[in-house]
């Protein structure tokens, strides 16, 4: 093992081992999550990020759309997208705020509200699924360190 780590380095250039980065891991553990994901959601229609969106849109109720890209950690052409696709289906409304008429105010439908209540017990699944490799103490661990790097 040591023998090809030395030789992984010295073709890579001294001290760069592309496997032992973190891009390069945080790529591959997110590939393995997203096939999971796609394996276990229950829809196979429903991307990660348009799970995200309509589980906090859940949470929240009636929110503006930059406010619900503000919750997901989405930018507004990526939230414009996932929107897009998620009302084409009819699983959210968007209307004018009635307070401010520049604003877009997004709500779930009753379709929405029905999805999320059958796929979201499937989030926990996935996530034990991704994280079947660490025992309980790991899993805390991981997830505080992912929370700071976050």
């Amino acid at each position: 093992m040591k023998r090809r780590a030395i030789a992984r380095e010295s073709a890579a250039g001294p001290g760069y081992v592309l496997e032992d980065q973190v891009g390069h891991l945080l790529r591959r553990a997110h590939q393995r999550h997203a096939a999971i994901f796609q394996d276990m959601i229950g829809d196979p229609q429903l991307t990660p990020l348009q799970f995200a969106a309509l589980v906090k849109l859940h949470d929240l109720g009636e929110v503006s759309q930059n406010e619900l890209g503000r919750r997901t950690a989405m930018d507004a052409a990526t939230m414009q997208g996932v929107i897009k696709r998620l009302r084409a289906r009819g699983l959210i409304d968007r209307k004018p705020d009635a307070q401010d008429r520049r604003r877009v105010v997004l709500s779930l439908t009753g379709d929405g509200r029905s999805l999320v209540a059958a796929v979201r017990p499937n989030g926990h699944a996935i996530t034990d699924e991704t994280l079947a490799g660490l025992d309980r103490a790991e899993r805390r661990s991981f997830l505080a360190l992912l929370k700071r790097l976050a």
